[in-house]
């Protein structure tokens, strides 16, 4: 035979849980909200990682049709004078010296 009390203290007990979250909410909550951010954004709005191997395939042959990931991309240059280091993918100013670059360089900020 059930219990019948036990559908009661299920209640009872999550219902004292959720309270007891809310009365101490201001202790956890700076600690936890970082990963709460996290997890809802990737929940709400998920990236290209999240999806299926095949879609990414598809998408990514969708980007190269359209010419955007076909785009040859800049010849990056280090340039060195007076012990101060520039990149750029334009040509080395005069007077400085030019060097291999070495690794990967995802990113060109843009200058005004």
């Amino acid at each position: 035979m059930r219990n019948p009390w036990r559908p009661t203290l299920l209640v009872l007990t999550v219902l004292v849980a959720a309270g007891a979250a809310w009365w101490t909410a201001d202790q956890w909550l700076p600690h936890a909200r970082p990963w709460l951010d996290k997890t809802w954004s990737k929940l709400s709005r998920p990236g290209a990682d999240s999806l299926p191997p095949e879609k990414k395939n598809a998408q990514g042959v969708a980007t190269g049709a359209r010419g955007a990931a076909s785009a040859p991309a800049p010849q990056l240059r280090k340039c060195i004078q007076d012990g101060r280091t520039v990149y750029t993918d334009a040509a080395c100013p005069p007077g400085s010296q030019e060097q291999k670059v070495e690794g990967s360089v995802t990113s060109f900020p843009r200058t005004p």
